[in-house]
């Protein structure tokens, strides 16, 4: 089954990429690149033959255009030595994360228990503002993409946000990103204010989030995890695909 899911969730989220608002997609040789606010490699399928060259052109495209390159390595990914072919370029690698999946069902979609929280969803610029002072809270830096993007997602009906505020504050957040036409929903930027992890307030806006996916038809969450939520995730019954590791680049316009 799980084999299964992953052609799946390659066919229709990595070949055949979603696009969000100023998002555009280039198919070239073996790989899928997303270019617009951010620019990221999110499938790529190269022979032992070609790949190294495939590495060469893309770096000379980042370095006439320059700004940063994200390459998504995923752990089925052709050839296994594409980390080592991307670092011999000068790609930094980021933590690696694991590619989690979960079936929409009951077994979480119940309702947790009362943690004495409200959990309101994003509509208007101030409820961004407060997404934004949640996010902080939680992972210590501010969001880490454009917030005027992520409400003109909102407002096309492609992705939401989910505040929990305890005592009128907000110290949870995350987003869900709904790709219209596809199989799974996707949960990121979920995170609890330090002083108030241990209460479930990660689990109370997974299933926030899950909910509202499954009410939009969706069959599966799915979500990158590194190993702090990982357990977590687990424990709410997702299970591991395989594994997810982005690799940056860098570069100024004309650089050698």
């Amino acid at each position: 089954m799980l084999t299964a899911l992953l052609e799946r969730y390659d066919a229709e989220m990595r070949r055949d990429p979603p696009l969000t608002q100023g998002v555009e997609a280039t198919r070239v040789g073996g790989r899928v690149r997303l270019s617009g606010p951010y620019n990221c490699i999110v499938y790529s399928d190269l022979s032992e033959a070609d790949a190294e060259a495939q590495v060469v052109a893309e770096v000379a495209h980042l370095r006439a255009t320059g700004g940063a390159l994200e390459w998504k390595v995923h752990g089925h990914d052709r050839p296994g030595d594409l980390p080592l072919i991307l670092e011999r370029h000068g790609f930094v690698p980021e933590p690696q994360e694991t590619l989690l999946v979960r079936a929409l069902d009951e077994g979480l979609l119940g309702r947790p228990a009362d943690l004495g929280l409200s959990i309101r969803t994003v509509t208007t610029a101030e409820d961004v503002s407060d997404f934004l002072r949640a996010v902080e809270a939680a992972f210590g830096h501010p969001f880490g993409h454009d917030a005027a993007l992520l409400l003109a997602d909102i407002r096309a009906g492609l992705a939401s946000a989910h505040v929990a505020f305890v005592d009128g504050v907000p110290v949870a957040a995350g987003r869900l990103e709904m790709p219209p036409g596809r199989s799974f929903a996707g949960l990121y930027t979920g995170g609890v204010a330090p002083a108030c992890r241990g209460r479930g307030l990660y689990r109370a806006l997974v299933q926030s989030r899950a909910r509202e996916a499954a009410a939009r038809g969706y069959e599966y969450l799915i979500t990158e995890a590194l190993e702090t939520s990982r357990p977590i995730l687990e424990r709410l019954g997702f299970m591991p695909l395989t594994t997810v590791q982005g690799w940056v680049l860098e570069v100024a316009v004309g650089e050698a």
